[in-house]
This record gives structure tokens, sequence and C-alpha cells, in this order.
């Protein structure tokens, strides 16, 4: 089977293989040539649920259709706390650039808006 990019499946394997090797090699550790691809989706799919929190997230980005197969990755993630980082908007520029740097809107309170930012 050919790729879009112009190689084989056999070609992919065989660089990621001597990708693999030649870490082994340098680390001097062989845990390298133990990584799988289905280890690095585990992992990706981990890192994005304890980043975000956001099952429907994860669900999309792995393509699951069933939410129960996504769910996995919720028990294994272990929250230390919720820490956030505060901010306040008087006015929709402040807000926009708020929104802009990750921050999430949390509501309204006195004609002015609370954001949130996970630490």
């Amino acid at each position: 089977m050919v790729r879009s990019s112009g190689t084989s499946h056999g070609e992919q394997c065989s660089t990621i293989s001597m990708l693999k090797e030649n870490s082994a090699k340098k680390l001097g550790n062989p845990r390298p040539l133990k990584i799988h691809f289905h280890m690095l989706r585990h992992w990706k799919a981990t890192a994005e649920y304890h980043k975000t929190k956001d099952v429907l997230h994860v669900l999309k980005l792995l393509g699951h259709k069933n939410i129960a197969n996504t769910l996995i990755y919720t028990q294994l993630v272990e929250f230390e706390g919720d820490e956030y980082y505060s901010a306040v908007a008087s006015n929709v520029d402040e807000a926009k650039k708020l929104i802009e740097s990750r921050f999430e809107y949390v509501c309204n309170h006195e004609n002015l808006m609370l954001f949130k930012k996970r630490k």
C-alpha cells in the first residue's frame, strides 16, 4: 500500500524501526524498542484528557464512535487539584484577548466578565 507521501507502509515501518533502534543505542536503553504506535496513541489521548478534561474532545481526536471506548482515559488521569489563574475583563476587547490567551469564560459579576485558565 502506498501512502499519500509516496512511501509504502513497509518503508514507514522500516524507518520507525530504525529510529527506535538508533534511540535505544544512543540512550543505552532498550525501552525505545518496545514502543508501538498504539502506545503513542494512548499517551496522546491521556495527555489531551489531562490537559482539557474534555472527554468529547478526546473522542473526536481518536475517532471513536462509542464514548465507552474513550471513557477509559478518564480513569487513567489523577488530577492533583483544580488550580486556576483568574482574570477579569471589563469590556469586549479585554474578553477577546483573554479568550485568545486560552482563558475560559466563567460568568458575569457586577458588570465584569470573569475568566479562568488551568495552571
